[in-house]
C-alpha cells in the first residue's frame, strides 16, 4: 500500500475537460476511483480548456487556483485525472507543497490494495514499478532494505544509478516469477477441462456487478462490494446445467477508461482466462448513462488482449433498478444476442442460464461432429 491512502487523507481532485467525454461522468468516476482507495474527497476544481503547460500540465493562474484550494481545505494530496509526465509531477509537488498523483499511479494503488493472490500481488508490483521508473525522485530505499542495502552500492555509483540497478533486478525476478506461475496455471487448465466443455469469461466495465453475477450463477462467493476493482484475480468454478453438463465460468477484473497499460501488461496472464474463452459474458450497468461509451471501452481492452473476436452475450445488469422485464433477445438469425438480469435479486438468471445451455450445446455438438484426427 502507498504512503497516500488510508490514515484519514484528504485528496483535491483537478479534471481538465478536453471535450473528449461526459465531464459530469468524468467526475464521478475520479472521485469513485479516490474513495476507492481509502482517501476523503475534500473538493474537485474542474476546468474547461485544451491547453497544456509541458511543465505543471496547468497554466499558472490555474496552478495558483489549486494552491489556493489546498490551503483552504488542508488537502494532503492533489489528484490529476491526467496522464502526468514525471517533470509535471515534480513541478506541481514544489509549486503545491503536497503530494500529487495522476490516474495511473491511483489506480495502481487501489490495485496493490485489492491483489489478494500471490500472482495477484507480483502483477501489481510489476506494473507499479515500471509506472515509477521514470520517477525516481523519491529513492528507492524501500528496495534497498529488501535487499540489505549496505555493501550494494558499486563504488562512484549515483545513488540514481544505484535505484535504477535495484529496479531493474526486481522487474526481472517478478517477470520471472510470473512465467513459472503461467506455465503452472496452463497445466492446470488442460487437467481441468476437456475440449468439449464450454470455457465461459466475464468481462466488463468495473463495478457493473460481475462479481454478483458470478456469485449468483455459481455460488462462489467471490468478494464484491459496490466500489471500483473490488476483484482483481480471476477466480474460475465449474457451472452444471441440466441440459448441457459443466461448464467452467471465471471472473475476472474490470475494465475501465483510460486503463494503464504498464497494467494490462502486467495483468497479461490474468487476463489470459478472457483470451482463451469460447464465450465472453459482457456485462453492462444497464442504469448507467454512459453504458455505450463503457462497452466501448471493454472492447477496446478486449483487442488490446487479443480477445477482439471472441463470441460475446451482452449482459444488461441491473433491471432491479430500471423496472425493466427480464429478456432473451435474439436476432434475426435465431442467434442469442442479449440477456436483461438482475445479479443482486436473481430476475432473469434463469434465462441467461437457458442461453449459456444452448451455447454450451452449440459447441458439444461442433466438437463432435469433426472427423477425427489421422483418419482418412
Amino acid at each position: 500500500m502507498s504512503d497516500f491512502s488510508g490514515g484519514g487523507a484528504r485528496a483535491l481532485i483537478v479534471q481538465q475537460d478536453f471535450g473528449n467525454d461526459d465531464p459530469r461522468e468524468a467526475v464521478e468516476e475520479i472521485r469513485l476511483l479516490v474513495e476507492s482507495a481509502g482517501i476523503a474527497v475534500c473538493s474537485v476544481l474542474q476546468r474547461t480548456g485544451r491547453f497544456i503547460d509541458p511543465a505543471t500540465f496547468v497554466g499558472k493562474g490555474r496552478l495558483q487556483e489549486i494552491a489556493a484550494e489546498v490551503l483552504a481545505f488542508g488537502a494532503d494530496l492533489v489528484v490529476f485525472n491526467h496522464e502526468l509526465s514525471p517533470a509535471q509531477e515534480r513541478n506541481l509537488e514544489k509549486a503545491l507543497q503536497c503530494r500529487v498523483i495522476d490516474r495511473t499511479t491511483l489506480i495502481l494503488d487501489i490495485f496493490a490494495q485489492r491483489a489478494q493472490s500471490s500472482e495477484g500481488k507480483l502483477q501489481v508490483e510489476l506494473a507499479q514499478l515500471e509506472h515509477l521508473s521514470t520517477r525516481l525522485v523519491r529513492g528507492w530505499t524501500h528496495l534497498e532494505r529488501q535487499k540489505g542495502g549496505i555493501g550494494l552500492r558499486g563504488p562512484g555509483e549515483t545513488q540514481l544509478e544505484t535505484d535504477r540497478r535495484l529496479l531493474t533486478k526486481r522487474v526481472k525476478l517478478l517477470k520471472e516469477r510470473l512465467v513459472r506461475l503461467e506455465r503452472q496455471r496452463a497445466v492446470q487448465r488442460r487437467a481441468r477441462t476437456r475440449g468439449d466443455v464450454l470455457n465461459v469469461s466475464l468481462v466488463g466495465y468495473t463495478n457493473a456487478g460481475k462479481s454478483t453475477l458470478f456469485n449468483r450463477l455459481t455460488h462462489a462467493g467471490a468478494y464484491v462490494a459496490d466500489r471500483l476493482f473490488a476483484t482483481l484475480d480471476t477466480t474460475s468454478r465449474k457451472l452444471w446445467l441440466s441440459d448441457a453438463g459443466n461448464i467452467v465460468v471465471s471472473d475476472t477484473v474490470g475494465f475501465i477508461r483510460n486503463l494503464p497499460h504498464t497494467l494490462v501488461a502486467a495483468f497479461h496472464s490474468t487476463l489470459e482466462s478472457v483470451s482463451r474463452a469460447d464465450l465472453l459474458l459482457h456485462v453492462v450497468d444497464s442504469t448507467s448513462g454512459t453504458r455505450d461509451f463503457q462497452i466501448a471501452e471493454v472492447e477496446k481492452v478486449l483487442k488490446e488482449i487479443g480477445a477482439g473476436a471472441l463470441r460475446q452475450l451482452i449482459v444488461l445488469n441491473k433491471l432491479d433498478l430500471t423496472g425493466l422485464p427480464p429478456v432473451l433477445d435474439r436476432d434475426e438469425y435465431g442467434k442469442i444476442r442479449r440477456v436483461r438480469v438482475s445479479a443482486k435479486s436473481g430476475e432473469g438468471v434463469s434465462l441467461l442460464r437457458e442461453a449459456l445451455s444452448e451455447i454450451a450445446f452449440e459447441k458439444r455438438q461442433n466438437v463432435n461432429d469433426r472427423p477425427p484426427v489421422g483418419i482418412f
